[in-house]
């Protein structure tokens, strides 16, 4: 997938080779602008940073994240892979094993909103594109870039054959950005073969 714009911005997927780039644009950008994160004072980057980095490897390994660039600049990207029904017990017990540090109650809280949305029973659906991660650069913020990511995302998402795309949102900005109403943490399902 590629797509530029007029502010000479082009979104692709992102590739394994990327992710040395996108980690300190993460630690830079996400984790200290995100709320849940940077409300702790903790180093949350650092917090289980080798399972992190696992588990954002699997995901752009399934051709499921992009990038938005610049020329060469790196000025957002999206970390998103595909979710069944048996990752809600998964990432349950994961969670639970973690330490009690903000990144182990990020995933407690999560995993406990996930498990009680039960979107594959109530959509009837095996498989869902989650979006994980959308970070733009600071000095992008506002210019609509976090939501042509998740446009571009939703693509992805429609060419993969997923039924839904879930996003949980921890700011009025993220949530505005794939499309929801803007009212805090909460659960974005879209159905993207249903979308305009």
């Amino acid at each position: 997938m590629k797509a530029s714009g007029k502010d000479g911005i082009s979104i692709r997927t992102m590739t394994e080779k990327d992710y040395a780039t996108v980690k300190p644009f993460m630690k830079e950008h996400f984790f200290t602008g995100e709320p849940l994160g940077s409300s702790t004072g903790e180093p949350v980057h650092l917090q289980n940073e080798k399972d992190n980095d696992e588990y954002h490897l699997s995901m752009i390994r399934q051709e499921t994240c992009l990038v938005a660039l610049q020329g060469e600049r790196l000025v957002g990207f999206v970390l998103a892979g595909a979710q069944c029904p048996e990752d809600v017990e998964k990432h349950r017990k994961e969670a639970e094993k973690m330490e009690d540090h903000a990144w182990g109650r990020i995933c407690r809280l999560s995993s406990k909103v996930e498990g009680q949305v039960n979107l594959y029973e109530r959509y009837g659906v095996s498989r869902a594109l989650y979006s994980h991660i959308t970070n733009v650069a600071a000095s992008m913020r506002g210019k609509g870039l976090g939501s042509r990511l998740a446009a571009a995302l939703m693509e992805v998402g429609r060419a993969k054959g997923f039924p839904l795309m879930v996003a949980y949102c921890t700011s009025f900005y993220s949530a505005r950005q794939n499309g929801g109403p803007g009212h805090g943490v909460h659960l974005l399902v879209v159905l993207p073969g249903l979308q305009g």
